[in-house]
């Protein structure tokens, strides 16, 4: 796979825009969000490289040493999810873009059956074990991907049982866990997808949102110490809601970091030919990390 070179030196190497090296997450940060496998660092470093399909296939030789590992699901809906975000392109009619797309059928059975199989292992951990925030946080962000591609890419109106399970979730991890960064991250976005996509006068029904408070959330979140890859994902979500908010020089900066540690990420590279610090302001190209 074109990802595998220089995984583990990108795991515990320096970031350039972040202060301390990479490292395990600290018990401030909450249980359970990252893993040392090899198989999931491949797999990492593939995704945000935007090779979602290496990403994709990665997580299977994770899931054939650790079946339970619900970090593996979790990435592996994700990278599916931007698979199809991808295949069915900014087609306005996104019923007849699903119909025309070659890979997207195979691809939406690999997804359902990605997403039923991590939501029925992490409820099953939570039937067992109430306080395991470990497996509350990881059925959040399955959940979240499924309404991402339901609402978000497909423009179908699904999903709302799994909103409500994940915003409950992510709440109920972070009044134990407030330093929780991938937690912090996840509802950040919930915040600020329902601030500024639902319409004014319905956005109590889906408990309100905030795009300051997004925002505010997700810059702390990218300067907060803590295991690589949790960093990087900040960086990402800053990244993109800098670039929606029109903050160009901000998005440029964040972007060029990432650009030193994935450079084969050709959405970064994209975004900062477009945007050329050369006194222009160019209209800034947005970012992966949602479906619109």
């Amino acid at each position: 796979m074109p990802c595998r070179t220089a995984v583990l030196a990108a795991a515990v190497g320096p970031i350039a825009y972040f202060l301390a090296p990479a490292g395990p997450l600290s018990a401030a940060q909450g249980p359970a969000v990252a893993d040392d496998s090899a198989a999931l660092l491949n797999a990492q470093r593939c995704f945000y490289n935007a090779h979602y399909a290496e990403a994709a296939a990665a997580t299977l030789e994770l899931r054939a040493a650790e079946p339970d590992e619900l970090g593996g699901y979790e990435l592996r809906s994700s990278a599916l999810l931007f698979q199809l975000k991808r295949a069915l392109g900014a087609q306005r009619d996104r019923d007849e873009a699903l119909k025309q797309c070659a890979t997207c059928a195979e691809l939406m059975i690999d997804f359902a059956g990605e997403t039923e199989r991590g939501q029925s292992l992490a409820r099953a951990r939570l039937a067992a074990d109430p306080q395991d925030d470990a497996a509350r946080f990881f059925l959040a962000k399955i959940d979240l991907n499924y309404v991402w591609l339901e609402l978000g890419t497909l423009g179908r109106k699904k999903g709302w049982s799994e909103y409500w399970e994940a915003r409950r979730g992510l709440d109920a991890v972070l009044r134990r866990h407030p330093g929780n960064v991938r937690a912090r991250v996840a509802r950040a976005w919930i915040d600020y997808i329902v601030d500024t996509k639902i319409p004014r006068g319905t956005k109590w029904v889906l408990g309100g949102g905030s795009r300051q408070r997004a925002l505010l959330a997700v810059r702390e979140a990218a300067s907060a110490d803590g295991d690589f890859y949790v960093r990087v994902e900040a960086a990402f979500a800053l990244w993109e809601m800098e670039a929606r908010e029109r903050n160009v020089p901000e998005a440029i900066a964040v972007a060029q970091g990432l650009a030193r540690d994935f450079p084969e990420n050709h959405e970064v590279a994209a975004f900062l030919s477009a945007n050329q610090p050369d006194g222009v302001r160019a209209r800034p190209a947005e970012g992966p990390s949602l479906p619109r």
